[in-house]
């Protein structure tokens, strides 16, 4: 007997197969039993005749409850009408375990909090199921990109002694007799001395901001990913960018357009991702919020209401770049016709989702970078190995990072972040 998964049953039409899974759901109409299948890899409505198996088998089909899990062989039959276009015809079934006690996950309308206690089963709900695939294959189009373009994969330090952005959004440990080490925000500093050695370089890891904020846009623990490339200058790195994002958004339509679409996703919005994206100044930012009646002055900051006033003027991701130095991190290169504004920019997504892309270029002259660190108030001995990159061939670069959490959001149109990660670390959950 051919053990099959689910999502392959599209292809056995008219063959006998198991499936090993769990039921999602029945229902009866007296000698029919209908078995709502999921594996993992898919869902399935399973059929189950009283006048086509040994009664044991009909009474164990009734005897299943939610989340029961189970072994069914059967036959693949086409069918219009059901998911995934197929149906399977039991012939025999085996009961691998029945819960005790009912699914708490059992009706549609359950609090967010209570969803976030239950994370772990809410995870198989079918909603939860399509969004990690969502996922999986917005991080599998990310390392393809890289991968195609000759970049070098480099895993990036979690413990740190050497700050990326802000010391108040850190956290920090006590690192045996070091002193104070930090969980890093940031893998950039370290993937600036990767790009000296292989030119092309990115990492995916986990970082983490100690940031009181509980937007629906931001996490404690989120997954980045960086890039960084020597000799990119400012329009080369947000070429890299648009690319980057343009490829993820067709190949996640590709490979889960059904996903999407299950979970009630407009793909017609996406499918007008292309290059080039629209971009604006900083200033042109200001200008704009200001006619849309935002109480904004040049050096300040754009939040998420201005990000998405921005963004809803445009279909497709927007850049904003060139912002006042003041306002972003000590590394960002100045603009050299213009020193009051950095080399910078931030991608933000359309439909309100906000900021997907930080980027910069790089100082890449010592005694400048020394000057911003302690312009920002930072300890310059800290930075010793990091300003050492700069008296060895130094040369102009360039990097960014994007949010997976955010780019899956937007994909994937959630209306919290807290669902595009497996499991959400906010300012008050960090169970399960």
């Amino acid at each position: 007997m051919k053990v099959a998964e689910i999502s392959s049953l599209g292809k056995l039409i008219d063959e006998r197969v198991q499936i090993r899974g769990w039921i999602r759901r029945k229902r009866s109409s007296g000698k029919i039993q209908f078995l709502f299948l999921r594996d993992g890899s898919g869902f399935v409505q399973a059929i189950v005749e009283k006048s086509s198996v040994p009664a044991s088998v009909f009474q164990a089909a009734a005897s299943l409850k939610m989340e029961s899990s189970l072994i069914v062989t059967g036959l693949v039959k086409a069918e219009e009408r059901a998911p995934g276009g197929v149906e399977l015809l039991v012939e025999d079934l085996e009961i691998v375990q029945i819960p005790e006690k009912d699914f708490p996950i059992n009706k549609p309308d359950h609090s967010i909090d209570f969803l976030m206690d239950n994370r772990h089963l809410w995870l198989r709900t079918q909603r939860q199921t399509h969004v990690l695939r969502i996922r999986h294959e917005i991080i599998r189009a990310v390392r393809e990109f890289y991968n195609d373009r000759g970049f070098i994969l480099v895993d990036t330090p979690i413990f740190t002694g050497s700050i990326g952005e802000s010391a108040g959004n850190t956290f920090e440990i006590d690192y045996f007799d070091y002193g104070k080490a930090y969980l890093a925000q940031t893998g950039q500093l370290y993937l600036e001395a990767a790009a000296m050695a292989l030119g092309k370089v990115y990492n995916l890891g986990p970082t983490f901001r100690a940031e009181k904020s509980k937007t629906r846009r931001h996490l404690i623990e989120f997954w980045m990913n960086e890039a960084e490339v020597a000799y990119y200058g400012h329009d080369d790195n947000i070429k890299l960018q648009e690319d980057l994002v343009a490829y993820v958004v067709k190949k996640t339509l590709e490979r889960a357009g059904e996903d999407l679409k299950s979970i009630g996703r407009d793909t017609s919005k996406l499918e007008k991702i292309e290059t080039p994206f629209p971009r604006i100044t900083y200033d042109e930012a200001v200008r704009l919020l200001q006619k849309k009646g935002f109480e904004i002055n040049w050096g300040e900051d754009i939040g998420g209401d201005e990000e998405t006033a921005i963004a809803n003027e445009f279909e497709k991701p927007v850049v904003v770049e060139r912002y006042p130095r003041m306002m972003k991190a000590f590394y960002m290169q100045p603009d050299p016709e213009r020193p009051d504004v950095v080399l910078c920019d931030d991608m933000l997504a359309p439909e309100g989702y906000g900021e997907i892309i930080g980027a910069s270029e790089r100082i890449h002259d010592r005694d400048l970078l020394i000057k911003r660190i302690e312009e920002y108030g930072l300890d310059v001995s800290s930075y010793d190995w990091y300003l050492e990159l700069r008296d060895y061939g130094s040369v102009p670069h360039s990097g960014f990072g994007m949010g997976i959490e955010r780019i899956v959001a937007w994909i994937a149109g959630l209306e919290h972040i807290r669902e595009a990660i497996p499991f959400a670390r906010t300012l008050y959950r960090i169970h399960p």
